[in-house]
């Protein structure tokens, strides 16, 4: 790798006429500017000496600038050389310019920290476990991200599910962690789209299907006239599960917002907070029997308590926190609700949306479904509701049994 450094007035001029001053960066006769924010006029610039002539006001401090910038620059080659098997003019110039380190960890860090800036804590308690599950891998070294290669994953994959017992899914979402970490890097100008180790003829990920299995009719009147104790926290999680399920599933993290405000004319009127889909849904006489529960004075005028304890709805990532932890007791209820209520399948607040797809089955045309789950597309509703609809199967089945000729 052959590269030089030299500071050059640039040859566009302003409208004061001067000059911007910047170091040029030249790798393997390719270069690029760095600017260093300062203007000058030809006659107070040394060409040869590439140092600002005396008689400039703040010519000592800017030579300085510069002799800083140089040392910084050099400084970035050399570590960057140590990490990628090629470097470029562009590399160096995007990673000076970058707050960040040029390895993937510390790109890494800075996905995660961006990801609790905007209050994604969901993303962030996932992210970084996964993140970490890499650094085990890699025996807790770092590393560049031009040393990602596909051997290097397919070993890591292997690790996964051989050491740490995780299912296809599982792996499939380590890697993806891994890609969009990737692609923040080529973003940021520290490794080029050629050694990519994802897609076409590389390592490719496609997450595996999952079984997705709701309560039927009958176990859901189960759920609904189990004996509960009054105001227990069992009974609480079964109406936060039946509210869900009447709301055409709606999602737990949107029921534990609601608002009494929400509720206007017999109607709830909600934005979901996934996608910020708005709509209104009746309210019906089972929902008012629930709502009667809880009283209209609790804080920030929510229906239920689990957010209620917070000073300000605003903070996303403190809001989120909540919620997943208030989710992980509510699951925990809701397990021994299931056994009380003689139901065997796995009853968790998810399943209010699984069981609503299973009931509705192709009863409800597919257009209507997508307004009642607020998809974007109707094709993600499709391939949510085809988890639920097997009446097709069964009758191509029942044909063939039934007529076997024996």
């Amino acid at each position: 790798m052959a590269s030089s450094l030299k500071a050059v007035l640039r040859k566009k001029t302003n409208q004061d006429g001067t000059f911007p001053l910047a170091i040029r960066v030249t790798v393997d006769r390719k270069s690029s500017y760095i600017y260093l924010g300062q203007h000058l006029k030809t006659s107070d610039w040394d060409a040869v000496g590439q140092k600002v002539r005396k008689i400039h006001p703040n010519s000592a401090r800017i030579n300085n600038l510069i002799l800083q910038k140089k040392a910084e620059i050099n400084e970035k080659l050399l570590e960057i050389s140590s990490q990628h098997k090629e470097v470029s003019s562009q590399i160096v110039r995007k990673q000076v310019k970058s707050k960040s380190g040029a390895s993937f960890f510390d790109q890494a860090a800075t996905f995660v920290e961006t990801l609790r800036k905007q209050g994604k804590y969901n993303r962030v308690s996932t992210e970084q476990p996964r993140i970490n599950r890499f650094h085990e891998f890699l025996k807790g070294k770092d590393i560049a991200f031009a040393d990602i290669t596909v051997p290097l994953i397919t070993r890591f994959k292997a690790y996964l599910k051989g050491t740490r017992q995780v299912g296809e899914r599982t792996i499939m979402n380590h890697l993806i962690t891994i890609r969009t970490i990737y692609n923040q890097g080529i973003a940021e100008g520290l490794v080029e789209v050629k050694h990519y180790p994802f897609g076409k003829g590389k390592i490719k990920i496609k997450l595996p299907d999952s079984i997705k299995i709701g309560l039927n009719i009958e176990e859901v009147k189960l759920l609904e006239e189990v004996g509960l104790s009054q105001n227990s926290r069992l009974e609480h999680a079964r109406n936060l599960w039946l509210l869900s399920f009447y709301f055409a599933g709606m999602r737990v993290s949107d029921v534990l917002r609601l608002k009494w405000t929400d509720f206007q004319n017999d109607r709830l009127h909600y934005k979901m907070g996934k996608n910020e889909k708005t709509g209104s849904l009746k309210v019906s006489d089972k929902v008012r029997t629930i709502l009667n529960q809880y009283p209209k004075n609790g804080r920030h005028d929510l229906i239920f308590p689990e957010l209620q304890v917070l000073e300000n709805l605003k903070d996303t990532y403190e809001v989120q926190k909540k919620i997943a932890n208030a989710i992980r007791r509510l699951d925990n209820h809701l397990h021994q609700v299931a056994k009380l209520a003689g139901i065997h399948k796995t009853l968790t607040m998810h399943i209010a949306r699984h069981t609503f797809g299973n009931i509705s089955g192709d009863k409800i045309p597919i257009q209507l479904l997508q307004k009642l789950y607020r998809h974007t597309s109707v094709t993600t509703t499709i391939g949510y509701q085809s988890n639920f609809i097997h009446k097709d199967a069964d009758d191509a089945l029942d044909a063939v049994l039934n007529n076997r000729g024996d």
